[in-house]
């Protein structure tokens, strides 16, 4: 697929193809000989990225698009003499679409155990039916990534710090999707299209919900409450559902890589808050068409939230591609002490502090400095962001 780097008055420079920071792990994985599976949401790029590693291989390679009803028989009735006999000669498989095989699991079962001369990567459109269908048969022998929308760092590669710096105010309004940074001054469009693939397709239609109208209730909720702390109960009594549905969508909806979930950090203080949970949107683009507003961030009230899941949707790229491991909070006190976000590396606390305004000043709360002293406090607005979520 190609992209296009354009100038801040969002006119084409020219086309060039994007590369994605999971290209170099996916290529230098190749060698640990387990099967590959590539997660992520609807047209964020599973098979673009597939192609770039396909097209860099050197020795004999064959890809497979499930999809194809030829292809989808070639895998029935899955079996070790079978499959050798129709990749045996093949150092690369890549089978797209792969959530469309009716053995996936199975499949890549049989192919990891019996085949080790072959590199397998699967991808799938659908989330739940691809995960579903490996879980349980890939244990030990799958590696897994997850691929989000454009970061910062993947633009600045392809641009410069000068064009993508430029774009933020664009980017908080309309976000990161391949085909929103594709489609300059098509944008609504775009993001309205990829909303219904992600709700129709893949929620709809995998889970067979029977009140669909009832996610997008709790989409738009979820949206208006933006940086703030969540109540079932109350998310509950607001779209006129029980709790224990809310939470089962809500779990679907990060399944589907569309939110994620921050819980609050509760260790050392009686009177923090120890059950409160924020919801997050992987991308500000998609929460902003959920509610329909695509005012420019300086005329919106709702400015501060859009940065607040701006940075932290950013910095759990940054965490997830250099293979971070550590536990990600927000931390908050009944006397409505607060700090934004919170990530612990063994013990060691990173805390930070979000603010648009240039001007403004954040101080760390006594009761948290206390009760926490291994701790490093940071603020991060407009003037040192890109330290935050740039690679290191």
């Amino acid at each position: 697929m190609t992209f296009f780097v354009y100038d801040r008055n969002l006119s084409y420079i020219r086309p060039v193809m994007i590369r994605r920071i999971l290209q170099k792990q996916l290529e230098s994985d190749l060698s640990r000989r387990k099967v590959q599976v590539i997660f992520g949401p609807r047209q964020i790029g599973k098979s673009t990225l597939s192609e770039m590693v396909f097209n860099n291989f050197q020795d004999k390679k064959l890809w497979l698009n499930a999809d194809d009803a030829e292809v989808r028989a070639q895998f029935e009735n899955p079996g070790g003499m079978k499959f050798e006999k129709l990749f045996k000669t093949y150092k690369l498989l890549v089978i797209d679409e792969a959530q469309r095989l009716s053995n996936a699991g199975l499949t890549l079962k049989i192919i990891a155990d019996q085949m080790k001369h072959l590199n397998v990567i699967a991808t799938g459109s659908s989330a739940f039916e691809l995960n579903d269908k490996i879980k349980e048969s890939m244990a030990g022998r799958a590696l897994e990534y997850k691929l989000f929308p454009f970061s910062v760092q993947e633009m600045v590669d392809h641009s410069s710090l000068f064009d993508e710096t430029s774009l933020l105010e664009h980017r908080l309004v309309y976000g990161y999707y391949p085909e929103v940074v594709n489609h300059p001054g098509d944008e609504k469009r775009v993001l309205r299209q990829l909303c219904d693939s992600m709700l129709y397709k893949d929620l709809y239609t995998v889970e067979k919900l029977k009140k669909p109208y009832l996610l997008e209730k709790i989409l738009q909720a979820l949206a208006l409450q933006l940086g703030s702390e969540v109540s079932y109960n109350e998310l509950a009594n607001t779209v006129g559902a029980d709790k224990e549905t809310i939470e089962r969508y809500i779990f679907m909806l990060e399944q589907a890589f569309i939110v994620f979930r921050l819980s609050a950090l509760s260790r050392n203080v009686r009177t923090e808050l120890r059950k409160s949970k924020k919801i997050y949107f992987y991308d500000n683009g998609i929460r902003n068409s959920l509610i329909s507003d695509f005012s420019p961030i300086k005329l919106r009230q709702d400015r501060g939230a859009l940065w607040e899941n701006f940075l932290i949707s950013e910095r759990i790229k940054k965490i997830s591609y250099q293979n971070l491991y550590g536990n990600l909070f927000f931390w908050r006190t009944r006397a409505q002490q607060e700090i934004d976000y919170i990530e612990d590396y063994d013990g060691f606390l990173n805390a930070y502090e979000f603010k648009y305004n240039r001007n403004s000043k954040a101080s760390l709360p006594l009761t948290f400095s206390q009760a926490y002293p291994n701790h490093r406090f940071s603020l991060v607005d407009l003037t040192n962001y890109l330290d935050f979520v740039l690679m290191e």
